[in-house]
């Protein structure tokens, strides 16, 4: 009986002690690594299947905001 609260005291005290993780930054413009378009950047050629960085994009699609809604209450 004793171990069972043994356990117990050590579970509580170790979790009393743990350190807390810092809280996250929000997000910054400069985190984000869109596609760029600019002039007299070299074009990569690439054979297979390669990850690249910064491409040179001069269109990548109808970029839209869209509000998010919320709908409170029971329906």
């Amino acid at each position: 009986m004793w171990y069972l609260v043994v356990i117990v005291v050590a579970a509580l005290v170790s979790a009393a002690l743990a350190p807390k993780p810092p809280a996250p930054k929000p997000a910054e413009l400069s985190d984000f690594d869109a596609p760029t378009a600019e002039q007299g950047r070299p074009i990569p050629v690439v054979f297979g299947a390669v990850l690249i960085k910064g491409a040179n994009v001069v269109w990548y699609g109808d970029l839209d905001v869209e509000p998010i809604k919320k709908k409170g209450g029971k329906k």
